[in-house]
């Protein structure tokens, strides 16, 4: 015996309530039930027809390509303007690829469309109650609800651990850049650590994102050995800023590595130890320090300034003493490379980035829902970074320093040589 679809019992049951208007008192209610009754009958007639085109073969017909069988039916619903529509939900068996409803998942909200969308106005810095009033239309009917959006954003977590999980010894890392821009945690304040690198192959790549939720030494320490643990090879160059607790991680972790500070950051101190109006006349030198053709004519150039500036400006000069073995630790590298070493600048934009979108959120409730949204913000910031070109004869002067620092190299750059 046949078994009826449940399109076509619709379709009776339509044919009867049409024959029968006669008996119903109200025409509002009549409105609103034929309504109902043909928008469950054009939606069972979608489901039913998306299974067919999925087998390849109409109901009780025998055929070649045959692509499953089907399988019954599982109770669903639908939530409309005239109320929620109970529907039938054709099942399949034997298919060699898992079959699934895509029109009943897009008519109930659920579809992946809906819910990369979702995630997406999430990673911009939307709250779930600001999703959850966009998707929501003139009469009130909420297509994705707060609570939905925060499920549905879960994804960007199960991300977030998976890239703090992955492995890295097979990474080609040239340069390291550590960077640890302060933000708001409800009532305080937490320091968000960040690393991101440069490839052998020219690549900008975010490598972990984490909390430091302890004093700032004993955090990067923390987060070091982490990437350390993962398998993270030394690097032959280390960008950060002055954070002390930073820095001692460094030379504790990787002291054959070349440490270098960020020029941004320095520059900012050097103009706060002069007067506005002399900064035009003292820049100009400090450039041709930074942009010095090697290290020796950088540290010539740093005496001369010394020799200018010293009396007039000792806190100026102070300043540029400190720590400038790193301060001029990128003339070691390649030229065309150093623009690129010298300073924490790109993660700082992102963090820029980061913050315009998520200055909406008052605070986060949590250290996850923190972690989730930065990340989800920074992967998708990471992903528009440029490569740069890295040349074989800029290889061979690496491979060179390489040796020099006692580094063992990529072994890219080995293959390569």
């Amino acid at each position: 015996m046949k078994k009826i679809a449940p399109s076509d019992r619709l379709r009776k049951e339509l044919k009867e309530f049409i024959e029968g208007l006669q008996d119903v008192e109200s025409a509002q209610e009549a409105l609103t039930q034929l309504v109902q009754l043909s928008t469950r009958l054009i939606c069972q007639e979608g489901f039913e027809a998306h299974q067919r085109d999925h087998l390849g073969v109409d109901r009780y017909k025998r055929g070649e390509g045959r692509r499953g069988y089907r399988s019954g039916y599982e109770p669903g619903c639908l939530d409309t303007a005239e109320g929620r529509l109970e529907v039938a939900i054709p099942q399949v068996r034997d298919s060699e690829e898992p079959y699934r409803s895509s029109l009943y998942d897009l008519l109930r909200g659920d579809s992946g469309m809906v819910q990369r969308l979702a995630t997406e106005m999430y990673a911009r810095g939307l709250s779930t109650r600001d999703i959850e009033d966009a998707f929501t239309d003139e009469q009130g009917r909420c297509l994705l609800s707060r609570s939905k959006v925060s499920e549905v954003t879960e994804v960007l977590w199960e991300q977030y651990q998976a890239f703090q999980e992955r492995d890295l010894s097979d990474f080609p890392l040239l340069c390291l850049f550590l960077y640890e821009p302060l933000r708001t945690h409800g009532i305080t304040r937490e320091a968000v650590l960040c690393a991101w690198g440069i490839t052998l192959d020219g690549r900008k790549v975010l490598i972990s994102l984490g909390l430091g939720s302890k004093e700032s030494g004993e955090a990067w320490l923390e987060f070091v050995r982490d990437l350390d643990r993962r398998g993270l090879p030394a690097p032959l160059f280390v960008t950060t800023d002055g954070a002390g607790g930073l820095i001692q991680t460094i030379d504790q972790m990787w002291p054959k590595s070349l440490r270098g500070r960020c020029w941004v950051h320095r520059m900012r101190n050097f103009a706060a130890k002069v007067p506005d109006a002399r900064w035009h006349e003292i820049k100009p030198y400090l450039v041709m320090i930074r942009d010095a053709p090697d290290l020796q004519a950088g540290q010539s150039a740093v005496r001369e300034f010394l020799e200018k500036f010293s009396k007039e400006f000792p806190g100026l000069c102070k300043c540029l003493t400190e720590d400038l073995e790193a301060l001029l630790a990128h003339l070691q590298l390649p030229w065309r490379l150093r623009k690129f070493a010298r300073t924490t600048n790109l993660i700082e934009r992102s963090f820029v980035e980061e913050r315009r979108r998520t200055k909406t959120l008052p605070r986060f409730f949590s250290e996850k829902s923190c972690l989730k949204l930065v990340y989800a913000v920074l992967i998708r910031a990471a992903a528009r970074w440029q490569n740069i070109n890295i040349t074989s004869t800029e290889l061979l002067q690496l491979q060179l320093l390489y040796e020099e620092r006692q580094i063992a190299p990529p072994a890219e750059m080995v293959a390569v040589a």
